[in-house]
């Protein structure tokens, strides 16, 4: 899921509007040129903090509208659709990618521009960025035939696939068979004339589910559906899993990125969306410190309507 799910539905084209007011309010973090390759970006420490006399004006106008709108119904569709589907967040998340969620984000993961809007583009845009950049950083490591990279919540396979084409091994998963469905297609066709190469071992898995160890483990734009305590658990686990190097993004937990994720869940759209859940990168640090690793390498991704932290673990005993 793209990050900008925090903010409002990858189909609302009204909700931009309505925030304009927030947007002056809030001063806006950096913005990085899309062709920008560094990643030795600024953490999450840097992005610009609200003074007490903005920060109150900018917290009383979210007060308003959501007094306005009512606080408690993105609770409360919350809880109505785990009990549509019987479950919590995981079933949501599973329900959701399998079904409207699948038909949105394949075509905003896709290359078609008919039917795509503009906030979809950018989405796209976003994303695509976030997957050349952790491409940038693994190749920074060397080159990437033979290893072995597990792509933990692979979707569509737009991280797969180019692994694959540049030799890795690459087991991929997601927890939506819909997308590993669609990931499948694409890998054949995007291969078809590389008998050389080795395709993508494709599986229907949630993160809990990953066994086994590889080289590599990328896990990007999962998180954002894991609250804090879950994340620190699932990172603990992502990291047992790779021997050499792990990659994770995440949806940055900062004042601006705050109060924009709770504006825009008053406005959710006609459509059902999951929850969005955002991490602090000391946060993300601290997660992988306890387990023995360090952040190497980090990046910020950022477009219109798309945002990420972009990080690159290993053990602390590695050079």
């Amino acid at each position: 899921m793209a990050f900008t799910g925090v903010l409002f539905p990858a189909t609302a084209t009204g909700a931009p509007h309505r925030l304009r007011h927030l947007h002056q309010l809030c001063p806006k973090p950096r913005r990085l040129s899309s062709t920008t390759r560094t990643l030795a970006l600024p953490s999450s420490a840097d992005l610009p903090v609200l003074d007490a006399p903005v920060a109150l004006a900018a917290a009383s106008s979210v007060a308003a509208l959501a007094a306005a709108l009512s606080l408690s119904d993105p609770e409360r569709r919350r809880r109505q659709q785990a009990e549509d589907v019987g479950g919590g967040d995981k079933e949501v998340v599973r329900d959701y990618f399998n079904n409207t969620g699948f038909e949105r984000w394949k075509k905003i993961y896709g290359e078609a521009t008919e039917g795509v809007n503009r906030v979809q583009l950018d989405i796209r845009l976003g994303h695509a960025q976030t997957v050349e950049n952790a491409l940038s950083m693994l190749r920074d490591g060397g080159p990437l035939a033979g290893l072995s990279v597990c792509d933990a919540g692979c979707g569509t396979g737009s991280l797969s696939i180019p692994l694959a084409s540049e030799g890795a091994l690459v087991s991929a998963s997601d927890i939506s068979a819909a997308m590993v469905t669609e990931a499948e297609r694409q890998a054949r066709e995007a291969l078809a004339d590389r008998p050389d190469l080795q395709m993508p071992k494709f599986e229907v898995k949630d993160l809990e589910s990953l066994d086994g160890k590889f080289d590599i483990v990328v896990c990007l734009d999962v998180l954002i559906h894991y609250p804090q305590g879950k994340a620190e658990a699932m990172i603990a686990h992502l990291a047992s899993l790779a021997e050499s190097r792990l990659v994770l993004s995440f949806a940055p937990k900062t004042l601006y990125y705050d109060l924009l994720k709770r504006v825009g869940e008053l406005f959710p759209g006609p459509s059902k969306a999951t929850r969005a859940y955002l991490h602090a990168e000391r946060d993300v640090e601290r997660a992988l410190e306890k387990v023995g690793w360090r952040v190497r390498k980090r990046g910020f991704i950022r477009t219109q309507f798309y945002f990420a932290k972009l990080v690159e673990a290993v053990p602390v005993g590695l050079a």
